[in-house]
């Protein structure tokens, strides 16, 4: 199946700094605007997730979710999450190290849209 997110070597790196110091993460892309539209990494629990949500998958043992109205806009392409230097104004646990995660979007093909990993949603 094809993967809804993916992450690069060098974010990769920086997520298990960050267990090894936070433990359990999870990540949200809520959409708003300025440094809100960046993934935020929080550690697993501290962002309160709604029905409103939407996980896109994994990435390093920690799940990606999104604010729905954002998936609307998103729901046809693949994410990569990357890092930058440089501090981003948000509560994203990764700032203080200086640097700030990142996505980047492709369209996906035909083909990659008939065999998508399917999406989860908040359990009641």
């Amino acid at each position: 199946m094809t993967a809804r997110v993916l992450v690069t070597e060098k974010a990769k790196m920086l997520i298990e700094t960050l267990k090894q110091s936070h433990g359990a993460l999870m990540f949200h892309q809520s959409g708003g605007c300025c440094d809100g539209s960046q993934p935020m990494c929080f550690e697993k629990g501290d962002f309160i997730l709604g029905q409103s949500d939407v996980c896109l998958g994994d990435i390093e043992g920690c799940e990606f979710w999104m604010n729905k109205d954002q998936f609307e806009y998103w729901r046809y392409t693949q994410l990569t999450i990357d890092i930058v230097e440089g501090r981003g104004f948000s509560f994203s646990i990764e700032i203080p190290l200086g640097y700030r995660f990142l996505t980047q979007s492709r369209m996906f093909t035909p083909e990659e849209l008939e065999d998508l990993v399917p999406v989860r949603f908040v359990e009641d």
